[in-house]
């Protein structure tokens, strides 16, 4: 408590990184989880209702409530398939490889880019013929 080393436990950048990807995906199995709660519940409410109170007849056809139903669990099955289909295709390893495909398209226009520019601009290549004698001689070139 008292001593003079504070020592701190520093997280790398890749430790951070998988962190928070797994933050990240327990947040999203915490929301499906929740949506089939919500989705059960609901179901049951609905199922109640309609046939036991009757609510729901007069002004919807008969047998409403199971297309509800319907179509509910046809938004459940999307919200399951985003979260454990498309994340093993499109997850964390599809993103960097994703990432590591522009940045070698982005280096490699940038070098024809690079080679553009230096075929265009030809910097002058020859020498004066007497640069020997200006190695040797310490005196600025007007003063000779």
């Amino acid at each position: 408590m008292f001593s003079k080393t504070n020592k701190k436990e520093r997280i790398d950048a890749e430790q951070r990184e998988q962190y928070e990807y797994a933050r990240k995906r327990i947040k999203q199995k915490k929301a499906l989880m929740r949506h089939f709660i919500i989705f059960l519940v609901g179901s049951v409410l609905l199922i109640v209702i309609n046939p036991i109170l009757g609510y729901g007849e007069e002004f919807l056809f008969k047998g409403w409530f199971v297309w509800a139903i319907l179509i509910w669990t046809f938004f459940f099955l999307i919200h399951l398939f985003n979260v454990f289909i498309m994340n093993k295709f499109m997850g964390k390893e599809w993103e960097d490889r994703q990432l590591e495909k522009l940045k070698a398209k982005q280096a490699e226009r940038i070098a024809e880019l690079q080679r553009n520019v230096d075929n265009e601009l030809q910097l002058p290549t020859n020498r004066p013929a007497n640069r020997s004698n200006e190695i040797n001689n310490p005196l600025p070139p007007d003063v000779q």
